[in-house]
């Protein structure tokens, strides 16, 4: 029952968990609102809220070895274990909130009411990308339902609690304030989670972060550690973003996002340079499919999205939130820089094709070390060949098939390798050798310190090219 619930896991400088989530007390303390002090009963606040939270434990088949909830399918023999999560009732019905992950792949789901009453669980609905699912419970009376807050209003340093089962000990609350806000952890290209310093252990996944006014701001779901246990790292889905989420599952079934069919990515320093930017801002277009909303309404790949609907995103994952949460059917605008101009396109947002969903991807920009640039960058390029052309997504792309990569160069540095086709250098496309070196000499003459080469990679976790900023000069 104690079995920990991992939900991803990285790298930095040992290992990085993020997990199941909250426990710990709570001390009573005056909260600040508007430059004045202003009291309130904090253990009777949270003595209100405790009916609402729930414990789930859930079980689901484990290959023997599995180690963590990264649990890979089992290939022959397989075992069942426990495991823990929380959630939140929404509705007096017995409609809870919690992480899709703690009931993902569960045959079986027991939820534990705040008096000790064990009810089966069921599945109504999910959001993997979102991390968020619906299950029910019938308590055959009313329950005592949360309400949401607005997380637009949470500022970083506010007071917040969690309630929670952490270790699957049982319901315990932690308190502690807000960190941080519009935390990027790498979980999906939407990421936007509260960073709080509140208590948090295995078994809170899916729990609420109250306010001091017993709303609900957040949905605990996440934390980074070096170990397993709290560090002071939690992240939470801000209440706005969960309640969109829960609404869409239960209007249309799915979240049924907002779609133009563009694929973006984050204007670096290097790519402003490249584009004689004066500064790193924006998302520029890698890709548009065809026949998609911005094919329709003529974006084009290298255009700079610099607002959407007359918002301006302050990162990627911000635009990609705003198109997602458009309403399908609805016209806007999008502002964007075209060659240096700016331009204001309307265009009509679509119903994201709900096959294509679940397909994600998050990007990944290294900083590159100094390099000597030989005039071809490295790349030995030559016809696409008949054999390549079967493994392309497209076969009748236009573009040179990159034959070898110099080791120690800039572009292999940056994770281009033989196989991968170049398509396009700055504006210009390419179809021979003697089309790249032209392109790279016309952005050297312009003394661009960067040149941007659009690639459709050989390996690919999301279908289409991307943009890569490559180095154009020897660093000073």
């Amino acid at each position: 029952m104690l079995t920990p619930l991992f939900r991803l896991s990285r790298a930095l400088g040992g290992v990085i968990s993020v997990a199941t989530l909250f426990g710990g007390l709570v001390l009573a303390a005056p909260y600040h609102a508007a430059g004045q002090e202003v009291m309130f009963n904090q253990s009777a606040l949270l003595r209100s809220l405790l009916p609402s939270v729930v414990n789930i434990s859930i079980r689901r088949e484990v290959s023997p070895d599995a180690s963590s909830s990264h649990d890979a399918h089992a290939s022959s023999a397989t075992t069942s274990k426990s495991f823990v999560g929380s959630g939140f009732i929404i509705d007096p019905t017995g409609l809870i909130v919690t992480n899709y992950h703690v009931i993902d792949r569960a045959f079986d789901i027991v939820v534990t009411l705040a008096d000790g009453t064990k009810l089966p669980g069921r599945i109504v609905n999910g959001a993997r990308v979102a991390d968020l699912a619906l299950i029910r419970v019938e308590a055959g009376h009313p329950l005592p339902a949360t309400h949401w807050g607005d997380s637009s209003k949470v500022a970083v340093g506010d007071p917040v609690f969690a309630i929670g089962n952490p270790l699957g000990v049982g319901q315990s609350v932690s308190a502690g304030i807000v960190s941080a806000l519009n935390r990027d952890i790498m979980d999906s290209p939407y990421d936007n989670f509260i960073h709080t310093d509140a208590a948090i252990n295995h078994g809170n996944s899916g729990g609420p972060m109250f306010n001091t006014a017993g709303e609900v701001v957040g949905v605990d779901t996440a934390l980074i550690s070096p170990t397993t246990g709290s560090t002071g790292l939690g992240f939470a889905i801000p209440s706005n973003e969960a309640k969109f989420v829960v609404d869409r599952l239960l209007t249309y079934g799915w979240v049924r996002p907002g779609w133009i069919g563009v694929k973006v990515q984050q204007v670096t320093a290097e790519m402003a340079a490249a584009l004689a930017l004066r500064q790193a801002a924006g998302e520029i277009i890698s890709w548009i499919t065809p026949d998609g909303p911005a094919a329709q309404a003529g974006l084009r790949v290298g255009d700079v999205m610099v607002q959407f609907g007359g918002q301006q995103p302050s990162d990627e994952r911000a635009l990609l939130r705003f198109i997602a949460e458009a309403a399908p059917g609805t016209q806007t605008t999008v502002s964007l820089l075209r060659d240096g101009r700016n331009m204001s396109v309307p265009i009509t947002v679509q119903e994201w094709p709900r096959m294509q969903w679940e397909a994600r991807d998050a990007p990944n920009l290294a900083t590159p070390p100094r390099r000597t640039v030989p005039p071809d960058l490295g790349l030995t390029v030559g016809p696409i060949t008949d054999a390549a052309r079967v493994h392309l997504s497209d076969p009748k792309i236009s573009g040179v098939l990159i034959a070898g990569v110099a080791n120690g160069t800039d572009a292999a540095d940056r994770g281009l390798q033989a196989g991968d086709v170049l398509l396009r250098i700055q504006d210009r496309p390419v179809t021979s050798k003697d089309d790249m070196m032209a392109a790279l000499d016309a952005a050297r003459a312009e003394q661009r310190p960067f040149v941007l080469a659009l690639i459709l990679p050989q390996t690919q976790d999301v279908p289409g090219p991307k943009w890569f900023a490559l180095r154009l000069q020897t660093e000073p």
